[in-house]
Protein backbone atom coordinates (compact mmCIF):
# COMPACT_ATOMS: atom_id res chain seq x y z
CA UNK A 1 0.00 0.00 0.00
CA UNK A 2 2.93 2.32 0.61
CA UNK A 3 4.01 2.11 -3.03
CA UNK A 4 0.52 3.06 -4.19
CA UNK A 5 0.46 6.07 -1.87
CA UNK A 6 3.83 7.21 -3.24
CA UNK A 7 2.53 6.87 -6.81
CA UNK A 8 -0.60 8.86 -5.98
CA UNK A 9 1.33 11.61 -4.22
CA UNK A 10 3.66 11.90 -7.20
CA UNK A 11 0.69 12.12 -9.58
CA UNK A 12 -1.06 14.79 -7.51
CA UNK A 13 2.13 16.85 -7.31
CA UNK A 14 2.56 16.59 -11.09
CA UNK A 15 -1.03 17.74 -11.69
CA UNK A 16 -0.56 20.67 -9.31
CA UNK A 17 2.64 21.72 -11.08
CA UNK A 18 0.96 21.44 -14.51
CA UNK A 19 -1.91 23.70 -13.40
CA UNK A 20 0.60 26.26 -12.19
CA UNK A 21 2.64 26.12 -15.41
CA UNK A 22 -0.46 26.35 -17.61
CA UNK A 23 -1.56 29.47 -15.72
CA UNK A 24 1.88 31.01 -16.26
CA UNK A 25 1.72 30.06 -19.95
CA UNK A 26 -1.66 31.76 -20.33
CA UNK A 27 -0.28 34.92 -18.70
CA UNK A 28 2.92 34.98 -20.81
CA UNK A 29 3.00 37.83 -23.27
CA UNK A 30 5.64 36.89 -25.82
CA UNK A 31 7.61 33.92 -27.14
CA UNK A 32 10.60 34.77 -24.95
CA UNK A 33 8.50 34.16 -21.82
CA UNK A 34 6.64 31.17 -23.28
CA UNK A 35 9.71 29.17 -24.34
CA UNK A 36 11.04 28.20 -20.89
CA UNK A 37 7.53 27.48 -19.61
CA UNK A 38 6.81 25.16 -22.55
CA UNK A 39 10.14 23.39 -21.93
CA UNK A 40 9.15 22.71 -18.33
CA UNK A 41 5.70 21.47 -19.36
CA UNK A 42 7.23 19.10 -21.93
CA UNK A 43 9.69 17.81 -19.35
CA UNK A 44 6.75 16.83 -17.15
CA UNK A 45 4.46 15.63 -19.94
CA UNK A 46 6.24 15.10 -23.30
CA UNK A 47 3.04 14.51 -25.30
CA UNK A 48 1.20 17.61 -24.11
CA UNK A 49 0.18 19.97 -26.89
CA UNK A 50 -1.18 23.45 -26.44
CA UNK A 51 -4.88 23.66 -27.31
CA UNK A 52 -5.87 25.97 -30.12
CA UNK A 53 -7.62 29.16 -28.99
CA UNK A 54 -11.37 29.11 -29.51
CA UNK A 55 -12.54 31.25 -32.44
CA UNK A 56 -14.32 34.47 -31.58
CA UNK A 57 -18.11 34.16 -31.71
CA UNK A 58 -19.72 35.62 -34.82
CA UNK A 59 -22.13 38.52 -34.42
Amino acid sequence: MVERRIELDRRFQRKKKMRKLKAKLAAAKDARERGPILDKIHRISPWWIEPKPAPAPAK
